[in-house]
């Protein structure tokens, strides 16, 4: 009898954290699979994490995407509090990042071959990598499980402007959160001196005098990754902002923000942006705080604007 005490006992108790914690009880519970994105015919890799339960419902989804150098496998975490959060998530590595497959291109570097061709990896192109975002919402117009007047979009350091500058273009984007984001001008509009040499860039690759950065060979300070240079021409999101009609946006900036100056990029953004709008700025942190000690702070202000507005 003792025994059987101690068992029903202890039922009830996981009952009653299962209750309580309800995060903690469905943790186990995430489902993980792995998607192909087919954007402009290169396979863009995607991880979809759903929430327990999922199976016959309609979920809300969240797009999330890399920042400058980094891979979705670094965004795991955030990803899994979303999904325990009730939400369908797709999280994706751009073209030649990651599990991504890659655009072929001159292999400038062959001495013996002019035909031949290499992988394009480890560049950033943003309107190459808006592109596979826009995929992704495709994609998920085809999950039978995703209310589709339900899509979030949360990107992070350069992806972040990558949000605002879908979100503008895509009104089934009906909520963004950018967190420590860069909201630049046009190369042009930043530095003048820069158009022509952006131009000069664009010419010689045009006439296969030079051809794109090799993996590896280009890091600007902690950041991996070559910029195409002349893409950044075309693109400026702090211009696309007040294009955001019906879509609500979170800026989340660092107080210690070591990158970029938070006065040009997210104070301004946010000046642009229709309502609703909100802006947090986490005190005592840099670029970084928000994948360390404050992640669970910048995830959790992410949930409940995505909350209240998907």
């Amino acid at each position: 009898m003792r025994r059987q005490a101690i068992q029903v006992l202890t039922v009830q108790v996981f009952a009653l954290l299962a209750v309580c914690l309800p995060g903690l009880a469905a943790a186990a519970e995430i489902t993980q699979r792995k998607a192909n994105i087919y954007s402009e015919g290169v396979r863009v890799s995607g991880t979809v994490y759903a929430p327990p339960g999922a199976d016959g419902k309609l979920l809300p989804a969240i797009i999330m995407s890399h920042g400058w150098g980094g891979t979705a496998a670094m965004l795991t975490p955030q990803a899994k509090r979303f999904a325990n959060a009730g939400y369908f998530v797709l999280v994706i590595d751009y073209r030649g990042w990651g599990e991504s497959d890659a655009r072929l291109v001159r292999d400038e570097q062959s001495a013996t071959d002019k035909n031949a061709r290499r992988d394009l990896r480890e560049v950033v192109h943003p309107l190459d990598q808006a592109t596979d975002i826009f995929n992704a919402i495709h994609w998920l117009q085809g999950e039978t499980g995703v209310d589709v007047n339900r899509i979030g979009v949360w990107g992070t350091s350069f992806s972040g402007g990558l949000a605002a500058y879908v979100a503008a273009r895509d009104s089934r984007v009906k909520a963004i959160v950018a967190q420590t984001a860069w909201f630049g001008d046009s190369i042009a509009a930043m530095n003048p001196d820069k158009l022509q040499q952006s131009r000069t860039a664009a010419t010689r690759r045009a006439r296969g005098e030079v051809g794109y950065p090799a993996p590896g060979s280009v890091e600007i300070g902690k950041l991996r990754g070559g910029p195409v240079q002349e893409s950044f021409l075309r693109y400026a999101p702090i211009n696309d902002i007040p294009a955001m009609k019906g879509c609500a946006m979170l800026i989340i900036d660092a107080e210690k923000e070591e990158l970029f100056d938070i006065r040009e990029h997210g104070a301004r953004a946010f000046e642009r942006a229709t309502e609703p709008k909100k802006r947090v700025v986490i005190p005592g942190i840099t670029h970084y705080g928000v994948y360390g000690e404050a992640r669970e702070q910048a995830t959790t202000l992410a949930i409940e604007w995505f909350n209240q507005h998907l």
